[in-house]
């Protein structure tokens, strides 16, 4: 038998009772005790969340949280956008839904959202009024509307890619063609032990006085170590470019020949990609 219930504040979840009592004055006392408990157990279980993630296994060391409030039209609808939001989890992002909602946004979210961190997506509801829009600038808390479910992961997608820790990946940024080498020796004690000098040319890239340097001969790698100097034309660089002629040590090695290859070594941060495909698949690619 369908019922028709005015002075709701907000839209009943699928599943919720309905309770009848003798006055107003006892209704918004149940109410507000009710609320109040079901904000410190939302609470208390996004805690209860923290603290798994954070004794992660070694493989998921450098996994970070993304918590998201959902709000959407129906119930259906919240289901069926958790469900998308979830399929974002990578192995560096993992997406947590802390809370889910039907009709529009209100203050309690944003109060929730401030406790945990915790951005709000609407889907396919109105926008908040002006208040709470305010009031979520002022808190610096990020509200996502979208009515296209693609459109809502792909803004979700590059909240994670920005989120992500990336992986650490060693690249080579240049490579020197070793041409002569140059010994000092019978130096002082103040100035330091004998070196040698490769003197060579920047065949690719660049050659950088803060990166290793790994020294090759025949396509085997002989040795890796730090560059202790970097000069140019008898002046100290931090940089050489491609074509340019250097001279270069490398702390502790004594074994240049001409012929060898100098590979300059950088550790750069790769971040994951979000990946759509032309059925409108999406995923998140580390």
């Amino acid at each position: 038998m369908p019922v028709e219930i005015e002075g709701l504040k907000g839209l009943p979840m699928a599943g919720d009772d309905i309770v009848v009592v003798e006055s107003e004055e006892r209704a918004r006392m149940l109410s507000a005790g009710r609320k109040k408990k079901l904000d410190k157990d939302r609470l208390l279980k996004i805690g209860e969340e923290r603290m798994e993630l954070a004794s992660p296994s070694e493989e998921e060391s450098e996994r970070v949280e993304l918590p998201i409030i959902v709000k959407a039209d129906v119930q259906g609808t919240v289901q069926a956008v958790t469900d998308s939001l979830r399929s974002l989890n990578s192995s560096q992002v993992f997406v947590s839904v802390v809370h889910v909602g039907v009709g529009s946004i209100s203050q309690s979210d944003l109060d929730l959202a401030q406790a945990c961190g915790a951005c709000i997506v609407g889907f396919n509801i109105r926008s908040p009024p002006s208040a709470v829009i305010q009031a979520a600038d002022r808190a610096k808390i990020k509200i996502i509307l979208q009515r296209v479910i693609y459109h809502l992961l792909k803004d979700i997608g590059e909240l994670i890619v920005e989120k992500a820790p990336g992986t650490s990946e060693t690249q080579v940024a240049g490579e020197a063609q070793v041409l002569d080498i140059f010994e000092i020796t019978g130096r002082s004690k103040s100035k330091g032990a004998d070196v040698k000098i490769a003197g060579c040319k920047v065949i690719t890239g660049h050659i950088a006085k803060s990166s290793i340097m790994r020294l090759l001969r025949s396509g085997e790698v002989v040795f890796e170590g730090s560059c202790a100097s970097l000069k140019q034309e008898k002046q100290d660089v931090e940089t050489v470019t491609k074509g340019k002629e250097c001279g270069l040590v490398i702390e502790d090695c004594f074994d240049f020949q001409i012929g060898d290859v100098v590979q300059c070594l950088e550790e750069i941060r790769r971040k994951p990609k979000f990946i759509s495909s032309d059925n409108g698949a999406v995923r998140i690619e580390c």
